[in-house]
């Protein structure tokens, strides 16, 4: 994960940069009802993810260290052979589960509501076409 630079005084930014990535937000979901092994935080990433490709374990390791290495998730070696480790959140991670929550409503109200849709890499809704980068033009 990249560095929180001091310069960075744009609080959206910093946060932009602290989960930015495709299965960050998920797996604080995914913790938010307690400890997960590696393999079941594996497995619920491929729950509800119809159509998407199977996440490669070099990825989901690089999300994980990046989420302990901001503060959101704590990484418990228990020291046994067979290994056994878990993740959960920490209370800062746990402060950010409301937000997220947040984001999954809006999410069910505004785009699984019918009004919007996923097309080639963008959002069409209604009479505009709004595209993923946040830009919102007259569908043509």
């Amino acid at each position: 994960m990249d560095k929180i630079d001091s310069k960075d005084r744009c609080p959206v930014l910093a946060f932009q940069k602290m989960v930015s990535g495709k299965y960050k937000i998920r797996i604080l979901w995914d913790l938010k009802d307690g400890a997960r092994r590696y393999g079941e935080i594996r497995s619920g990433l491929l729950r509800g993810a119809a159509g998407s490709a199977e996440i490669a374990p070099r990825v989901l390791s690089r999300e994980l260290k990046a989420l302990v290495g901001s503060g959101l998730i704590v990484r418990t070696d228990y020291g046994t052979v067979p290994p056994k480790v878990d993740y959960r959140l920490t209370p800062k991670g746990r402060s950010f589960v409301p937000v997220i929550d947040a984001i999954r409503r809006w999410g069910h109200r505004h785009l699984l509501a019918g009004s919007w849709t996923w097309n080639s890499g963008e959002w069409l809704a209604g009479a505009v076409r709004a595209s993923s980068s946040g830009g919102v033009t007259p569908r043509k």
